[in-house]
């Protein structure tokens, strides 16, 4: 069936019914008839070629087509009432709204916690939800509205609006104690040295795994995973040492335990940046968000 083909008013009856399980008190709960009701949810079943509600005591049971429909029914609905109820300013504090941001697991455990502490504060109400994206799918996504915003040093990611938010380089994190650094290296005695660790790798980190490439480390891998925020635990339990950003070890090392160092390798320094669509430059909840977003992080 073409879309073209369909009532807007027969999915808002199909809703109704299923939420109702009924078609005279979705009939009544719509304002129509019962027979308007009957006669339009025939339609839909023609439409559907599926009968989509069988009849039961005391009401109707929806088909197994109609459960899957239900889903995609109710969230259609829910946007385009969402869309079309939208003031031209945004309330923070009375907002219910979802954003989407695309962001790495250590991005979210970077940016998180301050960010949602500060929406707590100002919109208590609104909600986030992370959805890591492949670079390819980065712009599309902010395009189409499907992410609101994209964190991230992203550099395969163009044609958007964006800002930077702060500076940060790779450095190399190891265990305190860790035998590497009982000796004292600097420029290339460093870099020669570091071929006498193993590394752990985060396959998700295009730039890490550049970086262990250029230095001609990949044969020193011992062990890849998907994530970065498992690795603390993996560096504080073993002699591997791991490439990662600088900002986010500091974290990690203040914790205790762990020791950082600095390198001169290539590609070490980069910038993290806030990235959306110039579609959605004049959107008030997402030039809210945006405000918020710089407050909080971008050096000043």
């Amino acid at each position: 069936m073409h879309i073209d083909a369909l009532d807007l008013n027969l999915l808002r009856l199909f809703d109704a019914v299923y939420r109702a399980r009924s078609v005279s008190r979705a009939a009544e709960a719509l304002g129509l008839t019962q027979p308007a009701a009957s006669h339009g949810l025939g339609r839909l079943r023609l439409l559907l070629k599926d009968a989509l509600f069988t009849r039961t005591p005391g009401g109707v049971a929806p088909t197994p087509r109609a459960e899957r429909l239900a889903t995609a029914v109710q969230s259609a609905l829910g946007q385009l009432e969402e869309a079309l109820s939208e003031p031209d300013r945004f309330e923070p504090s009375d907002s219910r709204k979802t954003f989407r941001i695309h962001m790495s697991d250590i991005g979210e455990g970077r940016f998180l916690p301050m960010l949602m502490a500060r929406l707590g504060e100002l919109a208590p109400g609104v909600r986030l939800e992370t959805l890591p994206l492949s670079p390819d799918e980065i712009v599309p996504a902010l395009d189409s509205g499907r992410v609101d915003f994209a964190f991230g040093f992203l550099p395969k990611v163009r044609d958007t609006q964006r800002l930077q938010l702060l500076k940060d380089r790779y450095i190399v994190l190891l265990r305190k104690g860790h035998p590497f650094t009982r000796a004292r290296r600097s420029g290339q005695a460093l870099l020669a040295s570091l071929q006498r660790l193993e590394y752990v790798a985060v396959r998700t980190h295009a730039e890490t795994l550049r970086i262990l490439q250029l230095l001609n480390l990949e044969d020193r891998v011992r062990l890849t995973t998907e994530h970065f925020m498992v690795l603390p635990a993996i560096v504080r339990a073993t002699d591997l040492a791991v490439v990662m950003p600088r900002n986010i070890a500091r974290g990690f090392a203040e914790e205790g335990g762990y020791t950082i160092v600095e390198p001169a390798f290539p590609l070490r320094d980069f910038a993290v940046a806030l990235h959306w669509s110039k579609r959605f430059e004049a959107d008030p909840a997402n030039r809210w968000l945006r405000g918020v977003i710089l407050d909080l992080f971008a050096e000043k």
